[in-house]
């Protein structure tokens, strides 16, 4: 059916659009502060990215990726993630040879085939940053810090903090033969999917919905039961600069994330309220990426939080963003003659960067009353008769019903002066115009 969309996607209203405004806003303001510059990518990557940046045997990889041949056979893929494209693009541009740190962010559409449910859509939003060039473990409190910091400021509470390190691949090596041994006896009891990652990459069965393999992987050995002396000292230094932050954590020895490419740190972030899928964002160290896509060896950390994910968390704890900024002004006309007078007072005033709209469907004036006060406009500009014939306008306060006359020349001045006096909002009653020779 031509007018249902396809299942697993959303749209977004333009009564509800100022929400995401405000998000991408506060994205853009927090990064500024934590030094981090945006970065975008193509909507599409070739196949092969993903296959060798996120892991063959990651559900992503193995079961939702959305790619396609185009008209040349190249087989292309949309993008399931942000991390691999940003490396990608990072090591194409050669921004690995300008200043390090390179600390970069991102937000925009992802794309995985998985069953839609609340706040999961098939393509949904994503805001991740990602740092290059460092191996301090204070950079890893600092990327936590800076997605926790998000949450907070937008009014999200009941969040929690897991943690873990999941090593580097001295320690996975160790960890995959005990891992291993352990779960021979009862290989057949895993499920399908689990049984190909036991030879492949049995970390990847930690991170398995499945709930037999859950309970059957419950008691084996951890990854942070096997970390090196190196990993060890490193994950120790990243929960000390968390909690010189005042930043409180869980350690999680069973959080693997979903994605191969994840070295040392690794973290979720949790919301009550939401339903049992409550991970609402994560992300980790990733020092062997860079190298995996081509490039020399360069450490990288970062984290994707899934925008829909935060808005149904804000939904649910029903925090009033109050972003909703009234527009100014609707000029009502009543003739052809109002009409072109009020086009051109129209134009004017977007000029001086109000927010302005007039009547395009020869409504009556009360009809244009009702229709500025539903769209939640601050004053209503009048021009009737009598104020074209003054060069003047008849100004309704909405929230108030005051109404004075004004003349036009000192329309845009008056109310420059009262939204800079009282911000974006009105409150309060009007003066006469005292050069229209009192008129009303």
């Amino acid at each position: 059916m031509l007018t249902t969309r396809p299942r697993g996607t959303n749209d977004i209203l333009p009564n509800e659009i100022h929400i995401w405004h405000f998000l991408e806003e506060t994205i853009r303001r927090i990064c500024a502060e934590y030094g981090y510059k945006e970065i975008r990518t193509p909507i599409f990557e070739h196949t092969e990215l993903f296959i060798r940046g996120v892991g063959d045997t990651t559900d992503i990889v193995e079961k939702e990726m959305y790619s396609f041949l185009d008209q040349s056979n190249r087989q292309l893929t949309l993008r399931p993630e942000g991390t691999a494209p940003t490396v990608r693009a990072f090591l194409e541009n050669n921004l690995q040879n300008q200043l390090l740190p390179g600390k970069v962010y991102y937000f925009g559409p992802m794309f995985r085939y998985g069953r839609p449910q609340a706040g999961r859509y098939r393509q949904f939003h994503q805001f991740g940053v990602e740092a290059f060039g460092s191996n301090d473990p204070a950079l890893d409190a600092e990327i936590i810090i800076l997605a926790m910091d998000f949450y907070h400021r937008l009014g999200l509470k009941n969040l929690t903090l897991l943690l873990n390190s999941v090593g580097c691949p001295e320690c996975r090596k160790k960890h995959r033969q005990l891992l291993q041994a352990y779960l021979q006896p009862v290989l057949n009891e895993l499920c399908d999917t689990c049984q190909g990652r036991y030879k492949k990459n049995p970390l990847r069965i930690f991170d398995c919905k499945n709930i037999s393999c859950q309970r059957l992987v419950l008691n084996g050995p951890t990854i942070a039961d096997n970390l090196c002396e190196s990993c060890s000292e490193h994950f120790k230094q990243v929960q000390i600069f968390l909690r010189e932050a005042n930043i409180t954590f869980q350690l999680d020895p069973y959080l693997v994330r979903g994605l191969d490419y994840y070295t040392h740190t690794a973290f979720e972030i949790l919301v009550e309220g939401i339903g049992a899928q409550n991970a609402i964002g994560g992300g980790g160290r990733y020092n062997g990426l860079v190298e995996e896509l081509g490039g020399k060896p360069l450490p990288g950390i970062g984290f994707g939080l899934g925008l829909e994910r935060i808005l149904l968390a804000l939904q649910e704890q029903e925090v009033d963003l109050q972003v909703k900024e009234k527009p100014h002004l609707f000029i009502a006309t009543m003739n052809l003659e109002g009409k072109l007078k009020g086009f051109k007072l129209q134009a004017e005033l977007r000029k001086a960067g109000f927010k302005v709209e007039m009547d395009y469907l020869d409504r009556s004036i009360k009809a244009q009353l009702k229709y500025a006060g539903k769209q939640g406009y601050q004053f209503v500009a009048i021009l009737g008769e009598r104020e074209i014939a003054s060069e003047s306008a008849a100004l309704k306060v909405m929230d108030t019903g005051e109404q004075i006359n004004i003349s036009l020349v000192n329309l845009i001045p008056y109310l420059e002066g009262i939204l800079k006096f009282k911000g974006t909002g009105f409150q309060g009653g009007l003066e006469n115009d005292r050069n229209d020779k009192g008129i009303y």
